[in-house]
């Protein structure tokens, strides 16, 4: 035997004869359904190796010195914008709201539609002690004195009457933009703090009307990248006959998500608990929403990564294959019963 006949007889794959080939509508039956499904799986398996993945991996943080966006959109509908003020405190315990700082507070009317847009430029660094409603009762004292010996100016009388009509009308405010702090610990706070003492009590008649129910459009600490889920996103809380202090106690864990094409994108994300305490009679504090944030000292990156093409390859031969496999069993289980359906009785013949 030649090398030609040696190499003819590893042919894994004879060819028959066209001629003794037989051709039914059973088998072609077969052939599109296993075309149509093979297309079928081809296409999702070719889905499948198109998209990345994610790989997490987890480091210690080693920034420092670094500004920490803070994304904000919250709406408070029970509370006019004259009155809503935004104060954000590090720990050191000073003001950090003039870095950069772009608030808007956004005017609604009772069905909650934009009526007026104003900058909240009020926001200046201070001392902490300077509004801290919560724990500074000289301050309020020596505010309650200086009211009676001079009495409300013409402005501030306005300002009464102007967000008393407010609150008759139902009107709300939004709160939206970035706050830039230092990346430290700390806390910011939307509240009527900005208000004087004795115009505040003047305007609601006691803390316990000043319905801070606020409803959370976005809350982030930096760029959204694909995945992320910001658990106050959505958030509602709304209160009825009553008043109290919100307080969300954030961990922000520094991120890095890293692109396919390479490039890097700096952010965070976080968990959060939640507290509320309700007003009471014997409270001095007024009621606010407060943020309350840490830092993780560890830091997540994320890289997007896509399968090999051999493992492309591979998946794809195994499943067109055994498609091809499972047809062509098929087809001849098809045939062998339709034969056996269709092939006259040699008994039915003698009678």
């Amino acid at each position: 035997m030649g090398v030609k006949q040696a190499i003819q007889s590893l042919d894994a794959f004879p060819r028959a004869e066209e001629h003794l080939l037989l051709k039914t509508q059973s088998g072609a039956f077969v052939s599109v359904i296993g075309l149509v499904i093979m297309a079928t799986l081809f296409y999702h398996e070719l889905a499948y190796y198109l998209t990345t993945y994610t790989v997490h991996q987890m480091s210690v943080d080693l920034k420092r010195g670094e500004i920490l966006p803070i994304h904000v959109n919250i709406t408070f509908p029970s509370l006019p914008c004259d009155v809503v003020s935004v104060d954000a405190i590090d720990m050191s315990g000073k003001h950090e709201v003039d870095l950069d700082t772009n608030i808007w507070k956004l005017r609604l009317n009772s069905q909650g539609h934009i009526t007026g847009t104003e900058y909240l430029s009020d926001l200046v660094e201070k001392e902490h002690d300077a509004h801290n409603h919560d724990h500074d009762k000289d301050h309020h004292n020596d505010s309650h004195e200086e009211q009676h010996a001079h009495g409300f100016d013409d402005a501030a009388e306005t300002m009464i009457k102007k967000v008393k009509q407010a609150l008759a009308n139902g009107e709300g405010c939004r709160v939206y933009g970035v706050l830039d702090v230092q990346r430290v610990a700390g806390n910011f706070h939307i509240s009527v703090h900005g208000l004087n003492i004795f115009v505040a009590q003047m305007i609601f008649d006691g803390a316990k009307h000043v319905n801070v129910s606020h409803i959370i459009h976005d809350l982030s600490f930096g760029p959204k990248y694909p995945g992320i889920h910001n658990p106050l996103d959505g958030t509602a809380r709304i209160l009825h006959e009553t008043s109290g202090t919100f307080k969300y106690y954030i961990k922000i864990v520094p991120t890095e998500y890293k692109y396919i094409s390479k490039e890097v994108l700096p952010t965070n994300q976080f968990s959060v608990t939640e507290y509320f305490s309700p007003m009471t009679d014997f409270l001095r504090t007024w009621p606010a929403v407060y943020f309350l944030y840490d830092l993780s000292p560890i830091t997540v990156a994320i890289k997007e990564e896509r399968r090999s093409f051999i493992h492309f390859i591979t998946r794809l031969c195994a499943i067109l294959g055994g498609t091809f496999a499972l047809t062509g069993m098929l087809d001849r289980w098809m045939y062998r019963l339709l034969e056996a359906l269709t092939k006259p009785n040699p008994r039915s013949g003698l009678l």
